[in-house]
């Protein structure tokens, strides 16, 4: 993999300049097209990651369309970690690529390299923009293009001989023009120096009456300023979203991508067209996963884990050997704080188990069928295997906790832990209401609704005593 800081500090700062303010009409939807997710992350803000990865010294996000929720989105997901500095500027009208340009140069300082990107466009590589970057070299204008069997509605690449000319919009093409198959990508680097001066000269006179941000190209000839072209071959990497249909063709993409990715390292999935990660996945050596599973946030998989169909998995810690069986649905909290969730190794979780934030889980823990625990941490060896509840409860080693049993953690206002001792065995139907301990060693009868701690060792039983009337009829109408 290309290091990105050795080969961006020879060529000087880097600032990104992010097309965000188009309507997205053909998305036929409320929310601005650039907000539409692909793998669980809006697709600005795959753009505004891969200028990250540039280590970008700024990063400009030209709006428009929904530019209040764009700006929040961008803010609230970014300004927290950055190490860039993140600046919108309006494009109100939209009157052209060229014009949208303009409304960086108040914000854009003159040293730098600017690389322009579209917010539409989510999959493009970081070490393919370096290369842009080293082709530009601070001194000329790198222009990103492709072979398109079929370009239609690309500007066309105009060479003389090996010398880009100049980029002419579809409707502006002669016929010669259109039956060129390279086209430009839409991204550029550029000095900012000769962009802030080329964006000085643009006018509207062409069929569409806009400011292109191509003809800085005949610009940039004009003043003798080297044009170069970067193509590359991966259609992906400039692919831009329109419509849900592109949308959807590109998700599984992406998709497709990232299986062929974890199985190259050894992850053995059952079908890579089933399969979706929404963050990062991180999987240890001789991990398989079977059909339909999605992967949201940071998920990491230990040696060995096993992942039964269709699972959703979001921000946990998986141990080795541990076995999650279908239709499992772990939902922890943000990564890093309390509650994320922990799986511990050997673990057995599920089928139809649910795993809230907070959920604590030892080595060889079972949870089964219809079984939930939220914020509960769960010792070594400890099993609920049916129909149970387990919220904010601390559960000792080697507990069996019965069917139908839940802990009554909420009184309305607040909530109360649980904490069960190791060595307990709690029967079915019991409820026990926090707070409350039940003492090591302890046996609940089935059926009890404990109140009060429990002595160790001690069988607790707390429910009516049985009344059995002989011959008792029905009513009868």
């Amino acid at each position: 993999m290309t290091d990105i800081s050795k080969s961006t500090s020879c060529t000087g700062a880097v600032d990104v300049v992010i097309m965000a303010a188009g309507k997205g009409t053909r998305m036929k939807s409320k929310l601005p097209k650039v907000l539409h997710l692909l793998a669980g992350r809006a697709l600005v803000q795959h753009v505004v990651d891969t200028a990250a990865a540039l280590q970008a010294r700024q990063v400009v996000v030209i709006t428009g369309h929904g530019a209040i929720e764009v700006e929040a989105a961008l803010a609230r997901s970014t300004c927290a970690t950055a190490q860039f500095a993140l600046d919108f500027v309006r494009q109100e009208p939209q009157l052209g690529t060229g014009h949208a340009v303009q409304q960086t140069v108040p914000v854009l300082r003159d040293d730098g390299i600017v690389v322009v990107l579209s917010g539409d466009v989510p999959l493009t590589r970081a070490d393919t923009l370096q290369q842009l970057i080293a082709a530009c070299g601070g001194t000329r204008l790198a222009l990103l293009t492709i072979d398109f069997a079929d370009p239609t509605g690309y500007g066309r690449i105009v060479r003389q001989g090996e010398v880009v000319q100049a980029i002419v919009e579809q409707k502006d093409a002669s016929p010669e023009q259109r039956a060129i198959k390279e086209a430009y990508s839409g991204i550029m680097a550029v000095p900012a120096r000769h962009l802030k001066a080329w964006l000085a000269r643009l006018d509207n006179k062409n069929a569409q009456g806009e400011y292109y941000l191509t003809d800085i190209v005949k610009f940039a000839v004009a003043d003798a300023v080297p044009v170069v072209a970067h193509k590359i071959v991966d259609a992906l990497q400039v692919a831009g979203i329109n419509s849900p249909v592109q949308l959807a063709e590109l998700e599984r993409a992406f998709q497709l991508r990232r299986a062929n990715e974890l199985m190259e390292q050894g992850v053995r999935l059952a079908d890579p067209a089933r399969f979706d990660v929404r963050g990062d996945l991180q999987c240890a050596q001789d991990v398989s996963i079977d059909v339909n599973c999605v992967f949201e946030g940071q998920v990491s998989l230990g040696e060995g884990v096993r992942i039964g169909a269709n699972c959703v998995i979001a921000n946990a810690v998986i141990g080795e050997g541990a076995v999650i069986h279908p239709f499992t649905h772990i939902e922890g909290g943000k990564p890093g704080s309390k509650d994320a969730i922990e799986v511990g190794a050997g673990a057995l979780i599920g089928p139809f188990a649910r795993l809230r934030p907070g959920a604590k889980l030892g080595k060889e823990v079972h949870i089964g069928n219809f079984v939930e625990v939220k914020n509960s941490t769960m010792a070594q060896g400890a099993k609920a295997n049916h129909l149970a509840y387990l919220g904010d409860a601390t559960v000792g080693e080697r507990v069996n906790y019965g069917a139908g049993s839940i802990t009554a953690n909420y009184d309305g206002a607040f909530k109360h832990r649980t904490v069960i001792e190791a060595d307990v065995h709690i029967g079915s139907n019991c409820v026990l209401v926090a707070p409350v301990t039940i003492g090591a060693g302890g046996t609940v009868g089935g059926g009890s609704t404990i109140t009060k701690d429990t002595p160790p060792a001690a069988l607790s039983v707390a429910r009516g005593k049985q009344a059995v009337i002989a011959n008792w009829k029905r009513p009868a109408k």
